[in-house]
Protein backbone atom coordinates (compact mmCIF):
# COMPACT_ATOMS: atom_id res chain seq x y z
CA UNK A 1 0.00 0.00 0.00
CA UNK A 2 2.83 2.41 0.83
CA UNK A 3 4.49 1.71 -2.53
CA UNK A 4 1.14 2.20 -4.28
CA UNK A 5 0.64 5.55 -2.51
CA UNK A 6 4.04 6.75 -3.73
CA UNK A 7 3.20 5.59 -7.26
CA UNK A 8 -0.03 7.59 -7.17
CA UNK A 9 1.84 10.76 -6.25
CA UNK A 10 4.11 10.20 -9.25
CA UNK A 11 1.25 10.08 -11.77
CA UNK A 12 1.12 13.09 -14.10
CA UNK A 13 -2.64 13.15 -14.68
CA UNK A 14 -5.90 12.35 -12.93
CA UNK A 15 -6.57 9.67 -15.53
CA UNK A 16 -3.22 8.07 -14.75
CA UNK A 17 -3.98 8.21 -11.04
CA UNK A 18 -7.37 6.56 -11.43
CA UNK A 19 -5.95 3.85 -13.70
CA UNK A 20 -3.27 3.15 -11.10
CA UNK A 21 -5.93 2.89 -8.39
CA UNK A 22 -8.09 0.38 -10.24
CA UNK A 23 -5.03 -1.63 -11.30
CA UNK A 24 -3.88 -1.63 -7.66
CA UNK A 25 -7.28 -2.99 -6.62
CA UNK A 26 -6.74 -6.13 -8.70
CA UNK A 27 -3.20 -6.45 -7.31
CA UNK A 28 -3.78 -5.68 -3.63
CA UNK A 29 -7.37 -6.54 -2.74
CA UNK A 30 -7.87 -10.24 -2.05
CA UNK A 31 -10.41 -11.73 -4.43
CA UNK A 32 -10.61 -8.74 -6.79
CA UNK A 33 -10.60 -9.74 -10.47
CA UNK A 34 -11.70 -6.40 -11.94
CA UNK A 35 -12.21 -2.83 -10.79
CA UNK A 36 -13.54 0.45 -12.09
CA UNK A 37 -14.93 3.81 -11.09
CA UNK A 38 -18.55 4.57 -11.86
CA UNK A 39 -19.56 8.23 -12.13
CA UNK A 40 -23.27 8.93 -12.23
CA UNK A 41 -24.39 12.18 -13.91
CA UNK A 42 -28.07 12.29 -12.92
CA UNK A 43 -29.06 8.98 -14.62
CA UNK A 44 -26.18 8.73 -17.13
CA UNK A 45 -23.31 6.40 -16.25
CA UNK A 46 -19.65 7.02 -17.04
CA UNK A 47 -17.10 4.22 -16.52
CA UNK A 48 -13.60 5.42 -15.62
CA UNK A 49 -10.38 3.40 -15.56
CA UNK A 50 -12.04 -0.04 -15.95
CA UNK A 51 -9.59 -2.92 -15.78
CA UNK A 52 -11.86 -5.35 -17.66
CA UNK A 53 -14.91 -5.39 -19.93
CA UNK A 54 -16.82 -6.90 -17.00
CA UNK A 55 -16.77 -3.48 -15.32
CA UNK A 56 -18.26 -1.55 -18.23
CA UNK A 57 -20.79 -4.32 -18.88
CA UNK A 58 -21.97 -4.14 -15.26
CA UNK A 59 -22.14 -0.34 -15.38
CA UNK A 60 -24.14 -0.46 -18.61
CA UNK A 61 -26.48 -3.06 -17.14
CA UNK A 62 -27.21 -0.88 -14.13
CA UNK A 63 -27.83 2.12 -16.38
CA UNK A 64 -30.30 0.09 -18.44
CA UNK A 65 -32.12 -1.09 -15.30
CA UNK A 66 -31.78 2.18 -13.41
CA UNK A 67 -30.92 0.23 -10.26
CA UNK A 68 -28.03 -1.73 -8.79
CA UNK A 69 -25.48 -1.78 -5.99
CA UNK A 70 -23.13 0.68 -7.67
CA UNK A 71 -26.02 3.09 -8.13
CA UNK A 72 -26.85 2.70 -4.46
CA UNK A 73 -23.25 3.37 -3.39
CA UNK A 74 -23.05 6.37 -5.69
CA UNK A 75 -26.35 7.79 -4.46
CA UNK A 76 -25.67 7.29 -0.75
CA UNK A 77 -24.90 10.88 0.17
CA UNK A 78 -26.10 9.87 3.62
CA UNK A 79 -25.95 6.51 5.34
CA UNK A 80 -24.07 3.62 3.74
CA UNK A 81 -20.80 4.48 2.04
CA UNK A 82 -19.91 0.88 1.21
CA UNK A 83 -21.70 -2.23 0.02
CA UNK A 84 -20.52 -5.81 -0.12
CA UNK A 85 -22.48 -8.56 -1.90
CA UNK A 86 -21.04 -11.86 -0.78
CA UNK A 87 -22.81 -14.10 -3.27
CA UNK A 88 -24.62 -13.03 -6.43
CA UNK A 89 -25.54 -16.65 -7.18
CA UNK A 90 -28.18 -16.50 -4.44
CA UNK A 91 -31.43 -14.55 -4.58
CA UNK A 92 -30.95 -10.84 -3.89
CA UNK A 93 -34.09 -9.20 -2.53
CA UNK A 94 -32.55 -5.75 -2.79
CA UNK A 95 -31.66 -6.06 -6.50
CA UNK A 96 -33.92 -8.78 -7.93
CA UNK A 97 -33.53 -7.54 -11.51
CA UNK A 98 -29.81 -6.82 -11.43
CA UNK A 99 -28.43 -9.87 -9.60
CA UNK A 100 -29.30 -12.66 -12.08
CA UNK A 101 -28.12 -10.61 -15.06
CA UNK A 102 -24.88 -9.70 -13.29
CA UNK A 103 -24.32 -13.37 -12.57
CA UNK A 104 -24.85 -14.06 -16.27
CA UNK A 105 -22.03 -11.60 -16.98
CA UNK A 106 -19.78 -13.67 -14.71
CA UNK A 107 -19.95 -11.66 -11.47
CA UNK A 108 -19.81 -13.79 -8.32
CA UNK A 109 -19.41 -11.08 -5.67
CA UNK A 110 -19.02 -7.30 -5.54
CA UNK A 111 -17.92 -4.43 -3.34
CA UNK A 112 -18.44 -0.70 -3.82
CA UNK A 113 -17.23 2.42 -2.04
CA UNK A 114 -18.68 5.92 -2.25
CA UNK A 115 -16.07 8.40 -3.49
CA UNK A 116 -17.90 11.70 -3.68
CA UNK A 117 -21.23 13.44 -4.08
CA UNK A 118 -21.40 16.76 -5.93
CA UNK A 119 -24.80 18.25 -6.78
CA UNK A 120 -26.19 15.74 -9.29
CA UNK A 121 -22.90 13.88 -9.77
CA UNK A 122 -21.87 10.85 -7.73
CA UNK A 123 -18.91 8.51 -7.88
CA UNK A 124 -18.10 5.04 -6.56
CA UNK A 125 -15.11 2.68 -6.73
CA UNK A 126 -16.39 -0.81 -7.56
CA UNK A 127 -14.58 -4.13 -7.20
CA UNK A 128 -15.65 -7.40 -8.81
CA UNK A 129 -14.85 -11.05 -8.31
CA UNK A 130 -15.92 -13.96 -10.44
CA UNK A 131 -16.14 -16.13 -7.30
CA UNK A 132 -18.91 -15.98 -4.70
CA UNK A 133 -17.66 -15.15 -1.21
CA UNK A 134 -14.36 -13.79 -2.49
CA UNK A 135 -14.28 -10.58 -0.43
CA UNK A 136 -13.37 -10.57 3.27
CA UNK A 137 -13.09 -7.91 5.98
CA UNK A 138 -9.43 -7.51 4.96
CA UNK A 139 -10.55 -6.98 1.36
CA UNK A 140 -12.98 -4.31 2.52
CA UNK A 141 -10.26 -2.49 4.48
CA UNK A 142 -7.91 -2.52 1.48
CA UNK A 143 -10.75 -1.27 -0.69
CA UNK A 144 -11.38 1.61 1.71
CA UNK A 145 -7.75 2.67 1.49
CA UNK A 146 -7.87 2.67 -2.30
CA UNK A 147 -11.18 4.54 -2.28
CA UNK A 148 -9.64 7.22 -0.05
CA UNK A 149 -6.90 7.81 -2.61
CA UNK A 150 -9.44 7.89 -5.44
CA UNK A 151 -11.59 10.41 -3.56
CA UNK A 152 -8.58 12.70 -3.04
CA UNK A 153 -7.70 12.44 -6.74
CA UNK A 154 -11.25 13.40 -7.73
CA UNK A 155 -11.31 16.26 -5.24
CA UNK A 156 -8.04 17.62 -6.61
CA UNK A 157 -9.28 17.30 -10.19
CA UNK A 158 -12.54 19.10 -9.47
CA UNK A 159 -10.76 21.90 -7.59
CA UNK A 160 -8.26 22.32 -10.41
CA UNK A 161 -11.04 22.32 -13.03
CA UNK A 162 -13.04 24.88 -11.06
CA UNK A 163 -10.00 27.16 -10.76
CA UNK A 164 -9.32 26.90 -14.49
CA UNK A 165 -12.96 27.66 -15.25
CA UNK A 166 -12.93 30.68 -12.94
CA UNK A 167 -9.85 32.11 -14.66
CA UNK A 168 -11.31 31.44 -18.11
CA UNK A 169 -14.60 33.07 -17.09
CA UNK A 170 -12.83 36.17 -15.82
CA UNK A 171 -10.94 36.53 -19.11
CA UNK A 172 -14.16 36.01 -21.09
CA UNK A 173 -16.05 38.66 -19.11
CA UNK A 174 -13.14 41.07 -19.45
CA UNK A 175 -13.09 40.59 -23.22
CA UNK A 176 -16.87 41.11 -23.44
CA UNK A 177 -16.62 44.27 -21.35
CA UNK A 178 -13.92 45.59 -23.69
CA UNK A 179 -16.16 44.99 -26.71
CA UNK A 180 -19.08 46.85 -25.09
CA UNK A 181 -16.85 49.69 -23.92
CA UNK A 182 -15.60 50.19 -27.47
CA UNK A 183 -18.92 49.78 -29.30
CA UNK A 184 -21.12 51.71 -26.86
CA UNK A 185 -18.56 54.13 -25.43
CA UNK A 186 -19.12 52.87 -21.89
CA UNK A 187 -16.95 52.94 -18.81
CA UNK A 188 -15.71 49.66 -17.35
CA UNK A 189 -18.35 49.82 -14.61
CA UNK A 190 -21.15 50.58 -17.09
CA UNK A 191 -20.10 47.72 -19.37
CA UNK A 192 -20.14 45.24 -16.51
CA UNK A 193 -23.56 46.54 -15.42
CA UNK A 194 -24.91 45.92 -18.93
CA UNK A 195 -23.71 42.31 -18.80
CA UNK A 196 -25.05 41.80 -15.28
CA UNK A 197 -28.50 43.23 -16.02
CA UNK A 198 -28.84 41.21 -19.24
CA UNK A 199 -27.87 38.08 -17.30
CA UNK A 200 -30.51 38.71 -14.64
CA UNK A 201 -33.29 39.73 -17.01
CA UNK A 202 -32.69 36.86 -19.41
CA UNK A 203 -31.91 34.29 -16.70
CA UNK A 204 -28.67 33.39 -18.46
CA UNK A 205 -25.40 32.86 -16.64
CA UNK A 206 -23.02 35.79 -16.83
CA UNK A 207 -20.39 33.58 -18.45
CA UNK A 208 -22.78 32.69 -21.28
CA UNK A 209 -23.77 36.34 -21.76
CA UNK A 210 -20.09 37.25 -22.07
CA UNK A 211 -19.51 34.44 -24.55
CA UNK A 212 -22.40 35.69 -26.67
CA UNK A 213 -20.89 39.19 -26.79
CA UNK A 214 -17.47 37.81 -27.72
CA UNK A 215 -18.92 35.65 -30.49
CA UNK A 216 -21.52 38.08 -31.90
CA UNK A 217 -20.07 41.44 -30.91
CA UNK A 218 -23.31 42.47 -29.20
CA UNK A 219 -26.24 41.24 -27.09
CA UNK A 220 -28.75 41.07 -29.90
Amino acid sequence: MATMARDLLAQESVTGTLERITASATELVDGCDAAGILVLHDTKVESLAPTHDLVTESDELQQQLGVGPCFDAARSSEGERVFRIADLTTEQQRWPAFAPQARALGVGSMMGFLLFTDDEDFGALNLYSRRPGAFTQASELAGWLLASHAAIAFSSARTHAQMEQAVATRHLIGEAMGILMGSRHLTEEEAFDVLRRYSQESNIKLREVARRVCEQGNLG
